[in-house]
């Protein structure tokens, strides 16, 4: 069985039509019907019920079909994956989420490019899910995120957790109050602006399940596109939201930044590479990344690639 046998036979099981097939396969339909009939005999079972128009898979057809997919998605993958590895001398493609460029990760950049003046950096900004897809699709070497998702040829590490506090209008009874700091329930109450909406899951996502595992609930909440509309609405009186703590610096004339009590709430920094991926410059650029935090005294568990 070859990988084109597995891909004639999935342009089949979706154009339910060898004729269609074969024109989309660029090919003549005798051959393909040939290929597909040699496929059978070599599994040994009848894929495709031909007595059926349009054609119809049979039971263990469905089940080839579904793995088939699963199959061609990865070849394809790794293709875009060793490409991309194969131009990895000459750059380096860093995606990130907003909040985490306000914190080192400038810093980190800069002393990488102090390590390899003559690699080219291109920077992206795609939120966690999108630098899983840029991985796989060769689009990024490396991102730097804030949820965990199980891709099987992704290898995440988080390098640290970053406390979250809240971000409140500067006239705001809390602030009023002189409140040092604060806990989810006095949140439930308030109107919640999270971000971003969408590409889903998201930070958003990540904050509700705060709630969640405390068993509270937010019970006003608006969803805005980013961070800084959530900010800029802070700033104009319209509510309140959560974000890490390395933004505290921002509209700091206009919001306030209140700390969680246990200080436990906290969210991780994401570094995700492909897997098994062991270039030097991603291994310089996690070494860098350790530096800067051994000089800006944060507490951090510290991986290996």
């Amino acid at each position: 069985m070859e990988l084109r046998h597995l891909r004639y036979f999935v342009a089949v099981a979706e154009e339910k039509s060898f004729n269609k097939a074969a024109e989309r396969l660029f090919i003549s339909q005798p051959p393909l019907s040939r290929q597909i009939r040699q496929l059978e005999e070599e599994i040994g079972v009848t894929l495709i019920d031909r007595d059926n128009r349009p054609l119809k898979l049979t039971e263990a057809g469905e089940f080839f079909y579904d793995h088939a997919l699963q199959i061609i998605k990865k070849s394809d993958d790794l293709r875009a994956m060793t490409f991309r590895k194969g131009s990895f001398d000459n750059s380096l493609s860093i995606g990130f989420v907003s909040s985490i460029l306000y914190g080192i990760l400038p810093k980190v950049i800069a002393r990488f490019r102090e390590v390899y003046p003559n690699i080219e950096i291109k920077l992206y900004e795609l939120n966690s899910w999108q630098q899983t897809q840029g991985l796989v699709d060769g689009k990024i070497d490396v991102g730097f995120g804030r949820l965990l998702f199980e891709d099987a040829s992704i290898r995440r590490m988080v390098l640290r957790e970053e406390s979250l506090i809240v971000a409140v209008p500067i006239n705001h009874a809390l602030v009023k109050e002189n409140r040092t700091s604060i806990n989810l329930m006095d949140l439930t109450n308030e109107n919640l602006l999270l971000y971003p909406t969408a590409p889903r899951p998201s930070f958003i996502d990540y904050v509700l399940e705060l709630f969640e595992a405390r068993n509270l609930k937010a019970n006003y909440l608006t969803e805005v596109r980013e961070l800084h509309i959530a900010l800029g609405l802070v700033a104009a009186g319209e509510g309140l939201t959560i974000v890490p703590k390395t933004l505290e610096h921002l509209r700091s004339q206009e919001v306030s930044y209140i700390p969680f009590e246990d200080g436990h709430l906290t969210s991780p920094i994401v570094m995700s590479i492909r897997h098994f991926d062991k270039s030097e410059l991603l291994k310089t650029l996690l070494d860098v990344t350790y530096q800067i935090y051994d000089e800006e005294g944060f507490d951090y568990k510290r991986e290996k690639i």
